[in-house]
């Protein structure tokens, strides 16, 4: 089975998961779009949870590069680069229906499959939202942090995370976007001197 056929069959899979959600599109379906047999989606992909997996991992994957370009932009100061950073986050994960799915709350508490892809995506924030914040002290913008890091940058992805459900969810970004600029004002003035 060739790596075209595991594309295609992604391909279609992402299509019919934004479309649908994950409950209302079945293997079958994925199947006969993609015009493969259901073995091949077998061969490649264990059940929809693996196949769904996938998915979200692209999306996940596609975040971290957009994010990266702006990590490694070296012209960019701290304040700017986190302001950037948190805009872009927000603008690519608005696009990113298979990652809304997981917000749901019926499908956390049923699913806990996706968790090491959520675990994953946290972690790798925390370090470049740290880093943003170390390199902010180093030039002078940012205050040293006098309590514990690790919890600073907890309670920043859970600011983030807590932003998603509105958002994307509730289907306000449109709405709310406009005045996230504001919100990274309070909050990069939060950080500052």
């Amino acid at each position: 089975m060739s790596e075209n056929t595991k594309g295609k069959i992604i391909g279609v899979a992402t299509k019919l998961f934004s479309r649908y959600g994950f409950y209302k599109t079945s293997m079958d379906e994925i199947a006969r779009i993609a015009r493969k047999a259901k073995g091949s989606l077998y061969y490649h992909f264990k059940s929809k949870e693996e196949l769904f997996t996938e998915v979200v991992k692209i999306e996940m994957q596609n975040l971290k590069t957009e994010l990266s370009v702006i990590l490694d932009n070296k012209n960019l100061k701290a304040d700017e680069k986190i302001r950037q950073y948190l805009t872009k986050r927000m603008e690519v994960l608005n696009s990113a229906a298979n990652y809304h799915e997981t917000l749901k709350a019926d499908f956390f508490e049923h699913f806990n499959f996706i968790d090491n892809l959520r675990t994953n995506l946290d972690n790798w924030e925390k370090k470049q939202i740290k880093n943003i914040i170390l390199q902010g002290i180093d030039e002078n913008i940012f205050e040293a942090q006098n309590g514990n890091m690790e919890v600073l940058l907890d309670v920043f992805i859970m600011v983030q995370k807590g932003l998603e459900i509105p958002f994307f969810l509730q289907n306000k970004y449109d709405d709310l976007s406009p005045y996230f600029g504001d919100l990274l004002k309070i909050l990069i003035k939060g950080l500052g001197k």
